[in-house]
């Protein structure tokens, strides 16, 4: 696994596209800059690593967008220390993002092999998130709730009720919700009972699996 100067001026090239798009947070920035997003990614896409798009990956999933990584782990505006429940492990790039900011990430993949390739994987590159399992994202994971912020990578047809049960206050979610096309929406918790709703334009992701057992 080597990540040469090559991968890294590509980085910087891509860490430029990112910010002309509109992100501002620089530790968001400096960790797109920092992970070799080419190590997550089947070999026959390397060449791709360092383009601003989505790509396959195993079990018919796909590893997001860099932009669109960056978008929704700025909107969690995560502090160092925070619990931080990812929904939808995946490549385990997302999730290397919120370690290298610091978080304390707790992380659900719905995908037996995806799980066990991500769960060996992350680890040997330095990333250690505190609890990966494999499970049901829209249970989220109440034995370890509750959570600074919960970021959602899959598209879902509703709100999962859980998750937003699980927020701290002042507390974010993060989760494209929609069909077809998913509209990138926070939540911010402000009281037992009360949420604040935002919405940011539409997104395309893999749709988020629910266990039907």
């Amino acid at each position: 696994m080597k990540d040469t100067f090559k991968h890294q001026g590509m980085r910087q090239q891509l860490v430029e596209v990112v910010r002309a798009k509109g992100i501002t947070n620089e530790k968001v920035l400096k960790a797109i800059g920092t992970i070799p997003r080419h190590l997550f990614m089947d070999s026959s896409f390397l060449d791709h690593a360092y383009q601003d798009k989505a790509f396959p990956i195993a079990a018919d999933q796909t590893i997001s967008q860099p932009y669109t990584v960056a978008f929704q782990t700025e909107l969690l505006n995560i502090k160092p220390g925070d619990q931080i429940l990812e929904i939808g492990t995946g490549s385990g790039y997302q999730t290397a993002v919120l370690c290298l900011m610091g978080a304390k990430v707790f992380s659900i993949e719905r995908q037996q092999e995806l799980f066990r390739i991500t769960s060996k994987f992350l680890p040997k590159l330095g990333y250690r998130p505190k609890k990966l399992i494999f499970g049901d994202g829209y249970k989220g994971m109440p034995e370890e709730a509750p959570f600074d912020g919960i970021i959602v990578t899959a598209g879902a047809p509703f709100v999962p009720k859980p998750l937003l049960s699980q927020l701290k206050i002042g507390g974010r979610l993060v989760i494209p919700v929609g069909v077809d096309v998913q509209t990138m929406t926070l939540f911010i918790r402000k009281g037992p009972k009360e949420f604040e709703q935002h919405e940011f334009g539409e997104f395309r992701f893999v749709p988020l699996l629910e266990d039907r057992n």
